[in-house]
């Protein structure tokens, strides 16, 4: 990246300029995801601990602001920051998405801020690119059944990216505690999907057992998944991190994560297994950068039950913003802000 030659300014790239620059989508994310892992197995990048602002009165698990600080090296160098808030009362108190978010992205050369980006879309999508990049390594060949528990807009972008990356999926089963949310959801994919079956579960139990790949997407603060629920050959995508037993992590062939500093922290479920001296970082299989870049082994045979724990990096949200600001940048889209007048 390099700096305008008149005063500085930003560019400002809104949730709509982002879908019209391919954000809507899947492939964009995956491909700067593989990147992205690859870099952080080679060490190629800078990311401090991200920080959690809670105050006395936000007391549920998901009401907090994240500021998600990373410098990415390579080619193109680019620092940045995400700034995560999430209210668990938004949708219900405001009608609003229960997360927003912006990304800031700096120079590297001068540190100075050249663009704000909308992060809502981004964070949303890139997690679902780690599910679908996951996906390719360590589920099973030609799986046909995914489980989606919790149905919100995170569920719909995980469940969009797996359906536009992995064609031979059959059946989703879904299940949130509002059944209403899980039929709107299956209704909402299946006009884009009308040859795959979107089957409301009346159980978690119920979905899990039916599928090779689960992904969880609620705001629960309460384990509730089982091992013996998992079928051989399971892959369980633990996007919202505290969902699963903590005998899950001792009983499965393989656990991966994204990071092993950011996901042994803050009272989750690896912090607490650690702690009480169940689990540590030689029981891990690997981080997933490892895997993509085959220095670890993904999936090895049918059978084995593979977890994948990632509590998100912001060198994800960070590569990716670096792709529509470069995009932006040839096609013209966004809004020029002056930093000074």
């Amino acid at each position: 990246m390099s700096m305008p030659d008149t005063s500085p300014d930003l560019l400002y790239l809104s949730r709509s300029d982002l879908s019209s620059l391919g954000g809507s989508h899947s492939q964009p994310y995956v491909d700067a995801i593989v990147d992205g892992l690859a870099a952080h197995a080679r060490g190629d990048y800078v990311q401090p601990l991200k920080p959690y602002l809670r105050w006395p009165g936000a007391d549920h698990i998901a009401d907090r602001i994240i500021a998600m600080p990373c410098y990415l090296g390579g080619e193109q160098p680019v620092a940045g920051l995400k700034w995560v808030g999430s209210r668990q009362h938004n949708p219900v108190h405001f009608g609003l998405e229960r997360a927003s978010a912006v990304i800031v992205l700096n120079d590297a050369e001068t540190n100075y801020p050249v663009a704000i980006l909308e992060g809502g879309l981004i964070s949303g999508m890139r997690t679902a690119a780690i599910t679908a990049v996951g996906t390719r390594y360590l589920a099973r060949e030609g799986f046909t059944d995914v489980a989606c528990i919790g149905c919100g807009p995170i569920a719909r972008m995980q469940m969009q990216t797996l359906l536009e990356q992995f064609p031979d999926i059959e059946r989703i089963h879904l299940f949130d505690l509002s059944a209403e949310a899980a039929k709107l959801l299956g209704t909402l994919l299946a006009e884009s999907y009308p040859d795959v079956d979107f089957i409301s579960a009346d159980s978690a139990e119920s979905a899990v057992r039916a599928a090779d790949v689960i992904v969880t997407c609620t705001v629960t603060s309460t384990p509730y998944l089982a091992f013996d629920w998992l079928k051989p050959g399971a892959f369980i995508s633990n996007i919202s991190i505290m969902d699963v037993h903590k005998d899950v992590y001792e009983k499965a062939d393989k656990v991966v994560v994204d990071d092993w500093d950011q996901s042994n922290r803050e009272k989750k479920i690896i912090s607490q297994l650690v702690l009480e001296g169940r689990f540590s970082r030689e029981q891990l299989h690997a981080e997933l950068g490892e895997i993509v870049i085959g220095d670890r082994p993904g999936r090895e045979n049918e059978d084995e039950i593979i977890l994948l724990n990632p509590m998100g990096m912001a060198i994800d949200d960070i590569i990716c913003a670096r792709h529509f600001y470069r995009l932006a940048h040839e096609r013209g889209t966004g809004t020029r802000l002056p930093l000074y007048g």
